[in-house]
């Protein structure tokens, strides 16, 4: 399940977030928005979730 989070994230929101991978969760951040998506099983799932949520390509880094 891919989140985008907008404020500090609450203990429920990394739990859900922790489902796909179990062990860390992989994240995309919008740097300029200051928001991040984070989820899934590839960076590429939280790039999509923030593109749909307006954000640029050129603002998304990826993380775990």
């Amino acid at each position: 399940m891919v989140l985008i989070i907008k404020q500090r994230a609450i203990l429920e929101e990394f739990h859900q977030m922790l489902q796909t991978l179990e062990l860390y969760i992989k994240i995309a951040v919008d740097i300029e928005r200051g928001i991040l998506a984070g989820g899934g099983e590839k960076h590429a799932f939280c790039e999509a979730a923030l593109l749909e949520d307006g954000s640029r390509q050129r603002d998304i880094w990826g993380a775990d």
